[in-house]
């Protein structure tokens, strides 16, 4: 599979003496955007190794991994649920509706009751209640979605610096694995206090070339302001490359910021892997009443 890889042109760069590249994994399927296709991939071939014909998940409302496992499970030939934390609000939002289109059954669970999703007794009710299924659990991440991940390096991907969103870690986690030792893996996360998330992976990771910078969270997991808005729709302007408000938006804000405040030696190299999560974009222009590229 070839994946498009583009160099940034921007001043600060220049000035800088940096280059940045942006690996466009986003454009790897139109639906199973970015690392969800990495990370459904073994899952979807484990499912039908095991017989199994339906794919359970975890998601919130506007999830990106809820409608790509929606998708991937219709285009694959498998039933799907999706456990739904909060309440159900009508009309469903985009992420939602497009994922009951592509024939997703939706379980709403209290925001309290979710927090138990990894448990066995949590797990046994929902074996009860909807049968057999293969689990996939919130955001995809499992050590097949690890093994997915690692795929999307490859030999092309010599810079110096590797940085990507972090939501689960196990899109990082496979970046991490698949790097080499001459190589940074600088990981943005998406929400505030990563301890755990730290220790797994920890876990799942054979090196230690890799660190967290959490200075971009905002005010937390998917919550945005106007400069943000205003920075994306400009990269989008002058770049034509659409970035989510989620992921993608604070972690291209946040190299810029550290290659401005000389973070970065001269010289370096930066590849920003583009995760996807695009059609999340939508339903927070809806909710918030803001601009957002599709």
């Amino acid at each position: 599979m070839k994946i498009e890889t583009k160099e940034i042109s921007l001043p600060v760069l220049d000035e800088k003496e940096v280059r940045l590249f942006i690996k466009r994994i986003d454009k790897v399927h139109s639906f199973v955007s970015g690392n969800k296709w990495f990370k459904l991939k073994y899952n979807l071939f484990e499912a039908e190794k095991q017989g199994l014909n339906t794919l359970l998940t975890f998601g919130g409302a506007y999830s990106n991994h809820i409608a790509a496992t929606a998708f991937a499970a219709k285009e694959k030939g498998f039933k799907s649920i999706g456990i739904i934390r909060g309440e159900e609000h009508l009309p469903l939002n985009p992420t939602l509706c497009f994922a009951t289109e592509n024939g997703m059954k939706l379980h709403y669970v209290s925001r309290s009751y979710y927090r138990e999703k990894t448990n066995a007794d949590f797990l046994k009710n929902l074996k009860v209640q909807f049968g057999d299924f293969y689990l996939i659990p919130e955001g995809g991440t499992n050590e097949l979605a690890i093994q997915g991940a690692a795929e999307i390096l490859d030999s092309n991907d010599t810079q110096d610096y590797i940085c990507c969103a972090v939501g689960t870690g196990g899109t990082i986690a496979g970046i991490i694995n698949a790097s080499n030792d001459k190589q940074t893996v600088i990981g943005f996360p998406a929400i505030k206090g990563i301890d755990a998330l730290e220790k797994d992976i920890k876990i799942w990771t054979n090196t230690t070339n890799y660190k967290f910078i959490n200075d971009y969270v905002g005010n937390g997991y998917a919550k945005i302001n106007k400069d943000l808005v205003d920075f994306i729709n400009e990269f989008d302007a002058t770049h034509n490359i659409p970035l989510d408000a989620i992921y993608t938006g604070k972690m291209m804000m946040g190299i810029l910021d550290l290659v401005a405040k000389d973070y970065f030696p001269k010289g370096s190299s930066i590849l920003a892997i583009h995760t996807g999560g695009l059609q999340g974009n939508d339903g927070m222009s809806e909710r918030l009443g803001v601009k957002l590229p599709l």
